[in-house]
C-alpha cells in the first residue's frame, strides 16, 4: 500500500521557473506546502547562487520561500566534504554560492596544497584557474565536482557547465571527479536528512529524467516527472526506467498537497 506523501522535493528550474519567469501554479504550488506545514525542499545543481540569491530571484518571479527551503548542489557538497575531512582545505573554481558554502561549513580556499580540487558552476571560467586545478590534482589534490550537467541555459543558447569542464581536467589529469550533485543519490539523502523525511513518503518532482527523476528513483522515492522543462513527452519511452508519475506541469501536482 502507498504511503500519504508527508514530505516534498522539487527541482527549480523547469519545474518552478523558466528563464526568471514563474511556471504557471508554481506560486500555488509552494504556497499550498506552506499553508499546509508540509516540509519541503527545493533543489537545484547550480552551484553558483547562495540560497538568499536564489530565494530573491524566486520572490522576483512571485514565488515566495524561506532561505532554508534551498537546498543546492554547493550546499550538498560542502555537507560531503565537511563530513569526509571536517575543517580542510580547498582550490575552487566557482562563484559565491560555492565559495559561501565552504566557508559557512570551516573550510579555508587556499592554492597551496588544498585537500581537495572543488569544481562548481561560474560563468566565467578561467584558463588560469584550470590550468592551477590540473597542477593541484597531478600533486595529489583529490577532484570533487559539484554536478555532471555538460551545459547550461542562457538566453543566447546553451553554455559550457561544470561537467564539461570536469571533462576537461579529467583528460589532462586522467583522474575523474566525485559529483556529489544530481544524479548522486546523495545529494537526495542529504536533502531528506535536512527536513527529516523518509524516502517512502517522500516525492520528488523535476523536469529531467537524466537527474531528477533518476537520482529520485536511486534514492527510494516517488517520482513525477513534469513537462514544462528538459524532458518532453515523446522521450520518456526511450529511457529504461519510469517516473511514478508524469504531469502537464507543476499546477496538476497542486491538488495533491495536503
Amino acid at each position: 500500500m502507498t504511503k500519504p506523501i508527508e514530505t516534498w522535493l522539487t527541482d527549480m528550474d523547469g519545474v518552478l521557473v523558466h528563464e526568471e519567469k514563474a511556471i504557471p501554479g508554481a506560486a500555488e504550488f509552494i504556497a499550498r506546502l506552506r499553508a499546509t506545514d508540509r516540509k519541503f525542499l527545493v533543489l537545484t545543481n547550480n552551484s553558483i547562487f547562495t540560497p538568499r540569491d536564489l530565494c530573491a530571484r524566486l520572490r522576483a518571479a512571485g514565488i515566495d520561500l524561506p532561505e532554508s527551503a534551498i537546498w543546492t548542489s554547493a550546499l550538498a557538497t560542502a555537507k560531503f566534504l565537511s563530513e569526509q575531512r571536517p575543517e580542510g582545505t580547498a582550490y575552487v573554481i566557482g562563484e559565491a554560492g560555492m565559495t559561501t558554502a565552504l566557508h559557512n561549513v570551516g573550510y579555508i580556499m587556499t592554492s597551496n596544497e588544498p585537500d581537495y580540487v572543488v569544481l562548481g558552476e561560474t560563468r566565467t571560467y578561467s584558463f588560469e584557474a584550470i590550468t592551477r586545478a590540473i597542477q593541484l590534482i597531478d600533486k595529489g589534490a583529490r577532484f570533487i565536482a559539484t554536478n555532471p550537467d555538460a551545459t547550461g541555459p542562457s538566453p543566447a543558447g546553451s553554455l559550457p557547465a561544470t561537467g564539461s569542464v570536469a571533462a576537461l581536467i579529467t583528460k589532462a589529469t586522467g583522474v575523474e571527479p566525485y559529483f556529489v550533485g544530481k544524479p548522486n543519490p546523495l545529494m537526495m539523502r542529504s536533502a531528506l536528512n535536512q527536513i527529516e523525511g523518509h524516502s517512502e513518503t517522500t516525492v520528488m518532482i523535476g523536469d529531467r529524467m537524466d537527474t531528477d527523476v533518476l537520482s529520485g528513483l536511486e534514492a527510494g522515492l516517488r517520482t513525477f516527472l513534469v513537462l514544462t522543462g528538459s524532458t518532453p513527452a515523446g522521450a520518456v519511452e526511450r529511457f529504461p526506467f519510469r517516473p511514478t508519475e508524469v504531469f502537464g506541469s507543476i499546477a496538476d501536482i497542486v491538488p495533491l498537497v495536503t
